[in-house]
């Protein structure tokens, strides 16, 4: 086990984890979690630990083109995605829903909408199938001619953020997102289905 594991698991079974790739849509986990149902925490060195992932002959995650030249620029910082102003705050967005011309956006996978909530008829478009949807007859592409209005949200602002990036990228000019997602809108006092 590596020194790092090992000091995770010392932490008390409550302590919150929340994993940058998990792969199933959870963005929150506990300790006890981690160490009951991950078999990454579960070896006892380096070496196993390579073996075991060097094993499992994992093919490259979708939206690599996009994630690996974000993380090579430090991130992707939603500040300037707003300074550009491809963002809306969420009292903005709260503002905007039950406009007849303005459909949200739901990045999240199934299994986030389901264990948090999602805003009241958002419609779902993961973010693992951003370049089908924003693509020419993809659902994105479509709702952003027909709309005008169609800002994404995730748990934190982070992927909606590179969706938006992306989008305009593609020239959906008219793409936005929440800026600080879920959570902002939440704290915002939105309400979640």
């Amino acid at each position: 086990m590596s020194r790092c594991s090992a000091r995770l698991l010392q932490l008390p079974d409550e302590t919150l984890v929340f994993p940058a790739h998990d792969h199933k849509g959870d963005t929150t986990s506990t300790i006890a979690e981690e160490r009951a149902y991950n078999p990454r925490m579960q070896v006892r060195s380096a070496e196993e630990y390579a073996a075991l992932m060097n094993g499992l002959n994992l093919a490259n995650p979708k939206m690599m083109d996009v994630a690996v030249p974000a993380n090579m620029h430090q991130g992707l910082h939603q500040e300037d995605v707003a300074h550009r102003g491809w963002a809306y705050s969420a009292q903005q967005a709260l503002d905007l829903v039950g406009q007849p011309d303005v459909v949200l956006i739901d990045l999240r996978e199934k299994a986030e909408r389901e264990r948090h909530g999602c805003i009241p008829r958002s419609l779902h478009a993961p973010y693992t199938e951003l370049q089908e949807n924003i693509g020419e007859g993809g659902i994105l592409h479509e709702l952003a001619e027909a709309t005008g209005q169609a800002p994404a949200d995730c748990a934190f602002g982070e992927r909606s953020a590179m969706a938006v990036l992306a989008a305009q990228d593609a020239l959906l000019t008219t793409a936005r997102h929440i800026q600080g997602g879920i959570i902002a809108w939440k704290n915002a006092g939105g309400s979640l289905a």
